[in-house]
């Protein structure tokens, strides 16, 4: 039986239940496979060896989650190849192509969750009620340790952006 966390997600300020476990900061980061453009299977090992931050969202079509990865997009343009910047979500790859030629977004890659919901399952950010995924991100090393961890607690809040970049540059060295 999947683990089921209550109280730490809402939606609108309604109450969601998360399945899944609780990821933690200085714990190896659990591999996962989703789909990327083409349909595609993309595992999470052809990011190793780069610092990566993962964004997990509910769609691309809402605006909370186009305007976060927008912003993730701008703020890791800096690093270059150095960091692998996914923004994961349960859109179709060709809706997140959509959302990403509209933004001209050349540092983030996308990859949804439709098929399988492993990365849901192993992050813990499936949300039972709706099937989407729960807004949180996740920055890991080059060495797969987590080193931040942000379960934003509202569907309709944004990540702390600061935060999550501190982690960043703290994984880079």
């Amino acid at each position: 039986m999947p683990q089921e966390r209550t109280d730490v997600y809402k939606i609108r300020g309604n109450p969601m239940t998360l399945i899944g476990p609780e990821i933690k900061i200085g714990q190896r980061a659990p591999e996962f496979v989703a789909v990327g453009q083409g349909l595609r299977a993309v595992s999470s090992k052809e990011f190793a060896g780069k610092v990566r931050m993962i964004a997990s969202v509910p769609s691309l079509d809402t605006g909370v989650c186009e305007k976060e990865t927008i912003k993730f997009n701008e703020l890791v343009g800096e690093f270059g190849d150095k960091v692998a910047m996914v923004t994961i979500s349960m859109d179709l790859p060709f809706a997140q192509a959509r959302c990403c030629t509209a933004n001209n977004l050349k540092n983030v890659t996308t990859i949804s969750d439709y098929r399988e919901r492993d990365f849901q399952d192993k992050y813990g950010v499936h949300v039972k009620e709706t099937g989407l995924t729960g807004r949180a991100v996740f920055v890991i090393d080059r060495n797969d340790l987590v080193r931040h961890v942000e379960y934003v607690p509202d569907q309709s809040q944004f990540p702390d952006f600061d935060a999550a970049m501190v982690a960043v540059k703290e994984a880079l060295g």
